[in-house]
C-alpha cells in the first residue's frame, strides 16, 4: 500500500484515540509506520480504540492536550516524527453550541500549538492537517464546494475549523511556502471530508451512534433533523485520501503542499432519514421516529463537495457505495457484541477496501 511510503517512518496521530483516529492508526501500523499516538481519554469504553486493544500495537500510545504546547513539543521532541497526522479535535456540532469556547481551543488553537511545534522540530517534514467539510461558507448550494470556495461557519464548530484552515494557509505561506521548502524542509496539506460513518464511533449526538444505542436499548431511533442531506462516506474512504495525500508530499512536497476535498459518490449524498432506514434494514431490527424540532440549534440543511481535484491530482476516488458503507458499518457493531479480536477485523476491512486508485 502506497509504495510502502510509510513502512519504518514514525508517524505522530494526534486524536489516535477518537474514531477516526484509531483508524487511521490501525492502518498505519498495518503497513509498518512506528506510530505514536497523542491524545486524551478516549470517549467511551465501546470505540474502536478500546476495541481493537489499539495501545498494544502503538510505537508510543501517549495522553496529551493540543491545548498543552510544552506536552506536545516534549512528545515531538523525544519520540522525532517524520510524519504528522493532525486528527485531535471537539467534532461535534450540538457540542460547540454548549461549549465554543472549548470548541474554538481546541480546533483552532489546539491546532496551532501543532503547527507552531511542526516548525521547532527539524524532523517533521510532512504534515497533514484534518479539518471538515464544514469549513466553507455553507450557502446551501445544489453543487459542490470547491477547495478555491471561501471558508465561513454559522455554528462554532464550522466556524473553528474555516478559522483553522485560513491559519494553515497563512503558516503555509509564511514559514512552509512551497516555494522555499528546500530552506525550510517542510510539506503541510489540509485535508476536508464529507460526513464519516463506520464501526466504532460512540459519540454523543451523531447519527450513527445514536442509532445503535437505540437499536441495542430497544428504543426507536429520533432522528432530529430527517431532511438534511450530507455527503455520507465510510471511514476508510478519506482516511485512504489521506494516506494519498501524506505519500504525494513525501514525494513531491512542493506540487501537493495543498487543500483536498474527500466526499463520496454523488448519489451518496442522501438525507439522514434515507441513511436510518438503510442502516435499520441492514441491522435487521429497530424503529425510527421522526423527532424534527423547529427550535433546535441551526443545522445547514444542504451540503456537498466536489472532489475533481483529488480525483486529478491524486487518482483518487470514493469506493465503496453508500449502502456498502453502511453495510460495513453495521457489520463492525454486530462484531463487537461477540468478537474478541475487533484489531484484526478492522485490518480485514481495510485489507477489503485497500489501496484504490483511478487506472
Amino acid at each position: 500500500m502506497y509504495n510502502d511510503a510509510y513502512k519504518g517512518k514514525t508517524v505522530l496521530v494526534t486524536g489516535h484515540t477518537g474514531f477516526k483516529g484509531s483508524w487511521l492508526a490501525i492502518w498505519l501500523t498495518m503497513m509498518g509506520a512506528k506510530v505514536v499516538g497523542y491524545a486524551l481519554d478516549p470517549y467511551s469504553e465501546k470505540g474502536n480504540y478500546c476495541a481493537s486493544h489499539l495501545g498494544e500495537h502503538l510505537h508510543a500510545d501517549l495522553r496529551g492536550d493540543v491545548r498543552d504546547l510544552e506536552t506536545l513539543s516534549a512528545a515531538i521532541e523525544k519520540y522525532q516524527p517524520e510524519i504528522v497526522f493532525h486528527l485531535a479535535a471537539q467534532a461535534l456540532v450540538q457540542t460547540s453550541y454548549e461549549q465554543p469556547r472549548y470548541t474554538y481551543e481546541t480546533n483552532v488553537m489546539g491546532s496551532l500549538n501543532v503547527l507552531e511545534a511542526v516548525r521547532a522540530h527539524a524532523c517533521v517534514k510532512t504534515v497533514v492537517m484534518v479539518t471538515t467539510d464544514k469549513c466553507y461558507r455553507n450557502d446551501e448550494q445544489i453543487w459542490g464546494y470547491r477547495e478555491t470556495d471561501p471558508m465561513g461557519g454559522y455554528d462554532p464548530y464550522s466556524s473553528s475549523k474555516g478559522c483553522m484552515e485560513l491559519m494553515i494557509s497563512s503558516y503555509r505561506n509564511s514559514f512552509f511556502n512551497p516555494a522555499r521548502h528546500v530552506e525550510h524542509g517542510k510539506a503541510v496539506a489540509s485535508v476536508r471530508a464529507g460526513n464519516v460513518i463506520g464501526g466504532g464511533d460512540w459519540s454523543a449526538n451523531r447519527i450513527i451512534p445514536d442509532c445503535i444505542r437505540s437499536i441495542e436499548g430497544g428504543k426507536p431511533i429520533q432522528v432530529r433533523n430527517p431532511k438534511a442531506t450530507r455527503p455520507w462516506e465510510h471511514v476508510l474512504e478519506p482516511l485512504s485520501g489521506y494516506l494519498r495525500v501524506g505519500q504525494r508530499l513525501m514525494e513531491d512536497p512542493v506540487k501537493y503542499a495543498t487543500c483536498f476535498n474527500f466526499g463520496p459518490q454523488l448519489k451518496a449524498n442522501k438525507t439522514v432519514m434515507e441513511v436510518v432506514q438503510t442502516l435499520v434494514e441492514y441491522y435487521g431490527k429497530g424503529s425510527v421516529v421522526d423527532a424534527s424540532d423547529p427550535n433546535s440549534v441551526h443545522e445547514s440543511m444542504l451540503l456537498s463537495l466536489d472532489v475533481t481535484k483529488a480525483y486529478t491530482m491524486l487518482q483518487w476516488e470514493p469506493y465503496w457505495s453508500l449502502k456498502e458503507a453502511v453495510r460495513r458499518t453495521v457489520d463492525w457493531y454486530k462484531a463487537a457484541l461477540t468478537t474478541k479480536d475487533m484489531y484484526a477485523f478492522c485490518v480485514r476491512q481495510i485489507l477489503d477496501h485497500g489501496d484504490h486508485r483511478v487506472e
